[in-house]
């Protein structure tokens, strides 16, 4: 097929770039196996499998506005955010409270990201990532022309400081004209689950660049958000989400907390009415429960743990410790049929309607991720694990 004259206004470097790729939703995966959804236990994208607070579905149906525009400055919002930043760090007196002025609701962390990237960086910047890891990170920083400096984690998924620090320092950079602008960081860590320790982030805190920290599965830890920290440090972002803890993936809300220099220019930056009114209101609804949204997570908490325990005694199956609400396990030993045991496996599974994540990249060879579901879905997926050894 011959190509379109106009093919060549595009961004020359958007021709390399490699697509994201998204989980499907119920219906099309309902489609595809032939499985009803209401009989699929969807394990694959570590959403919350109790869904929203009743509340939410309350003040959704309430709301009379819908045909008005929402505030494009989310004022109740961000001061129900800043509150419930205070009521979370757990009544510790030293750690200051971030002012909602310091707060900027999003359309997912999704949208934070791509402003990050689109601010700070063009061609000739880059950003140092640490794989593997949340695969937007690359993905927004190409989507703008940047470079993509890798520093691979440990065997066991923990940040290589030092190999960070050497790749900043490194000659062959400055050589090539290659600035890096941006460093991402992910606390419990997506898809292994680990927590980056205080004292590998204050370390990484000392270079001269940007550094994003994003928390979106820290509801789910025994640690606590580094959200004070912004209040201490010009060059950190922290951002979170709704998604998973609050349990409103498909509204798309999150937020980020910004350093106050860098406040003024998000405001002109950003879409004016970026978060839609039922995502604010959903929002707004969780928030004011959020004793009942933490029973939740205390739940989900312990049901990753009996899950780990579980996974343990599979034969082919060897998890990893998880502070988040899924968990990483390496496939060694499985019958795959010469296509590679995980995915073979997430193949088997998927055939009985039990979906998981499979990853083919460096670094998750023979992995998949089993997001934590209620109880019975744990207990349907231990069934046929253990009936496929």
């Amino acid at each position: 097929m011959q190509a379109n004259k106009f093919q060549s206004l595009l961004k020359p470097h958007l021709a390399g770039l490699e697509e994201y790729t998204p989980i499907q939703p119920f219906e099309v995966l309902s489609q595809r196996l032939g499985i009803p959804a209401s009989e699929i236990i969807k394990l694959d994208a570590n959403e919350n499998p109790y869904g929203p607070h009743p509340a939410v579905a309350e003040a959704l149906a309430e709301y009379a506005y819908y045909h008005i525009y929402p505030d494009p400055q989310q004022t109740e919002l961000r001061q129900a955010l800043a509150q419930h930043l205070v009521s979370e760090q757990r009544q510790d007196e030293s750690t200051g409270s971030v002012p909602f002025e310091q707060i900027l609701p999003s359309h997912g962390t999704d949208e934070i990201l791509d402003y990050l990237c689109r601010l700070f960086l063009g061609p000739g910047d880059a950003i140092i990532n640490t794989p593997p890891t949340f695969g937007m990170y690359s993905f927004d920083a190409k989507l703008v022309g940047a470079e993509v400096l890798e520093v691979w984690r440990t065997d066991d998924y923990h940040i290589d400081v030092e190999g960070v620090f050497d790749l900043f320092n490194s000659g062959a950079l400055k050589r090539e004209s290659v600035s890096p602008k941006l460093l991402f960081l992910t606390s419990p860590n997506n898809p292994s689950g680990n927590w980056l320790p205080d004292e590998d982030l204050l370390s990484l805190l000392q270079l001269p660049l940007i550094v994003v920290l994003d928390e979106a599965y820290v509801e789910f830890s025994v640690e606590t958000s580094r959200s004070p920290w912004v209040l201490e440090h010009d060059n950190l972002v922290i951002i979170r989400t709704f998604s998973k803890s609050a349990g409103i993936a498909g509204l798309r809300l999150g937020y980020g907390i910004f350093p106050a220099w860098m406040m003024p220019i998000l405001w002109k930056f950003k879409q004016p009415y970026n978060v839609n009114v039922a995502a604010t209101v959903a929002g707004l609804a969780s928030l004011r429960f959020a004793d009942e949204m933490n029973s939740i997570v205390e739940k989900i908490r312990a049901e990753r743990e009996r899950l780990f325990n579980a996974l343990q005694q599979v034969p082919y199956l060897s998890p990893y410790p998880s502070g988040a609400n899924f968990v990483l396990c390496r496939v060694e030993g499985f019958r795959s049929a010469g296509n590679g045991d995980a995915a073979a496996l997430k193949l088997a599974l998927e055939q009985q309607g039990i979906l998981v994540r499979y990853y083919q990249k460096p670094g998750l060879d023979n992995c998949i991720r089993i997001s934590v579901g209620r109880p019975e879905q744990t207990d349907r997926l231990l069934v046929e694990l253990h009936r496929l050894a």
